[in-house]
């Protein structure tokens, strides 16, 4: 056989998040009825019972995903009192997938507003730990502008914020 092998397997692009959820059946349903997830692929590891490796699809992109396996160090950010890290998503329509997504059950850290940076952007926390940020591109900005803008935003902000 002569295939040629890509590196990067169709579908994918160069970064993929992968996330430790504690429950990953549970965050697969979640992922479907907040973002339309679509499952590729799902393995169960050693007795069947947890997810060694789930591939799900959200628009054009792949999120990996796996069960806790604290012997083996996969721990999620419910069992470390978080991780520092966001998943982005741009939208085409940032307000519904907001209320999707909060009525599948995510908790809003901050809430869906037209940002200084030319994005209407809010962020959630899934019921996995896990913080997504969403957002649509609704103004073209140049750097100056944002500059100018993000300085009045912060400008206006009280002492110690």
């Amino acid at each position: 056989m002569t295939d040629t092998v890509k590196a990067v397997p169709q579908g994918f692009h160069t970064l993929t998040p992968h996330l430790t959820v504690r429950d990953a059946e549970r965050a697969i349903d979640f992922y479907q009825r907040a973002f339309g997830a679509e499952v590729l692929v799902k393995h169960y590891g050693p007795g069947g019972g947890k997810i060694i490796h789930a591939s799900l699809k959200i628009g054009d992109s792949i999120l990996m995903l796996n069960d806790e396996f604290p012997e083996w160090g996969l721990l999620s950010p419910l069992s470390t009192g978080g991780a520092g890290v966001t998943i982005h998503v741009y939208l085409e329509n940032v307000d519904a997938a907001f209320a999707r997504v909060v009525s599948a059950g995510a908790e809003v850290k901050m809430p869906l507003m037209d940002a200084y940076w030319g994005a209407r952007y809010g962020q959630v926390q899934d019921p996995f730990g896990h913080r997504w940020s969403l957002a649509a591109r609704v103004r073209n900005l140049s750097e100056e502008e944002v500059q100018k803008a993000q300085e009045a935003a912060f400008a206006s902000m009280p002492k110690g914020t």
